[in-house]
């Protein structure tokens, strides 16, 4: 430090504030210290840094089932987020529905000296087995919200969001709705299962039938005979609410083999958007979160602010794969 400051012709203690962000540095003393620390290839030790400020500027990230595409697809908004804002994320992946797991995950977090830790893809025993951990920093989950015990407290986006999936049905005119649901034991599953129930019932409607997949697009192919068959009922089903599209991606092909047509006998949305969604043939009709203003939220609650920026509403996308009764 004490050669950058030289170079740059500043004090040692203007060259800790412009790596520490100081909010008031003048922008031509912040480039003369980047463009000093570039020349003399200086880099940040987190270590020693980690000593003097309490802090390590990083982010830990337990996560589980990565290989779905919106644990995944969270993982990545979760590092262009923490990069934005001048951190960094370490990543230790955990068996979600094994409480030990987690909390092994968040002891390595923790002795790597994390800010904070974002728990994706969150199951029930994880937040409990993090609750019973006492991890001593602030945790703050992607997506599913765990209300206060009063009750109150911001609505689930995933709830909203399985909200409009019925609502866009029911304008359809359809009024005998299933829907394929996630595990019963991740937040996201019941929240979204709760927004499909708290829609039809708005709608003086409860749902016609309900099965559960595991989020991948073999346990709704895998499901395909058992829904076909509850179609055929006088009074099965015209609509089906999935609760993501790797799942109904999987129904819709399952279907097809067994003669069913999506949207002429049944109609189907899902839940994510897939980036593949509008190539499903037909083209889904789902449900967008806004991933990346989520990730921001979190972040930004890691870092203190009382106030954070929330991310958009979910949005209903219409293509092929829903019609009128």
């Amino acid at each position: 430090m004490r050669d950058v400051a030289a170079a740059a012709g500043v004090s040692t203690q203007t060259v800790s504030r412009v790596i520490n962000d100081h909010p008031h540095i003048r922008p031509e003393t912040r480039d003369r210290v980047v463009a000093a620390m570039a020349e003399l290839g200086y880099r940040v030790n987190n270590a020693a840094r980690a000593l003097g400020t309490a802090t390590t500027r990083t982010i830990g990230v337990i996560a589980s089932d990565t290989d779905l595409y919106g644990p995944a697809a969270g993982i990545g908004a979760l590092e262009r987020a923490a990069r934005s804002a001048g951190r960094w994320i370490a990543t230790a992946y955990a068996d979600g529905a094994d409480a030990a797991s987690v909390a092994a995950a968040a002891d390595h977090l923790l002795a790597q000296g994390v800010d904070g830790i974002v728990v994706v893809a969150p199951h029930t025993a994880a937040l409990d087995a993090l609750a019973s951990a006492d991890p001593g920093v602030p945790v703050v989950t992607l997506h599913a919200r765990v209300e206060a015990a009063d009750g109150t407290g911001e609505p689930d986006r995933g709830a909203a969001g399985a909200a409009l999936a019925v609502e866009h049905l029911v304008d359809a005119g359809h009024r005998r709705i299933a829907q394929l649901a996630g595990p019963a034991a991740w937040l996201e599953a019941v929240a979204r299962d709760v927004g499909a129930e708290s829609a039809l019932a708005a709608r003086g409607l409860e749902l016609t039938a309900r099965w559960r997949g595991d989020w991948s697009a073999g346990s709704g192919s895998a499901l395909a005979h058992e829904i076909a068959g509850a179609l055929d009922a006088d009074d099965g089903p015209t609509a089906v609410v999935v609760a993501n599209d790797q799942m109904a991606l999987g129904l819709i092909s399952g279907l097809a083999q067994l003669g069913v047509s999506v949207p002429r006998d049944v109609s189907i949305v899902g839940f994510d958007d897939h980036p593949d969604a509008a190539f499903y043939l037909p083209s889904l009709t789902t449900v967008r979160l806004d991933v990346a203003g989520e990730a921001w939220r979190c972040v930004r609650v890691l870092l203190g602010d009382e106030h954070p920026p929330q991310p958009a509403a979910p949005q209903l996308v219409v293509r092929a794969s829903t019609r009128p009764v």
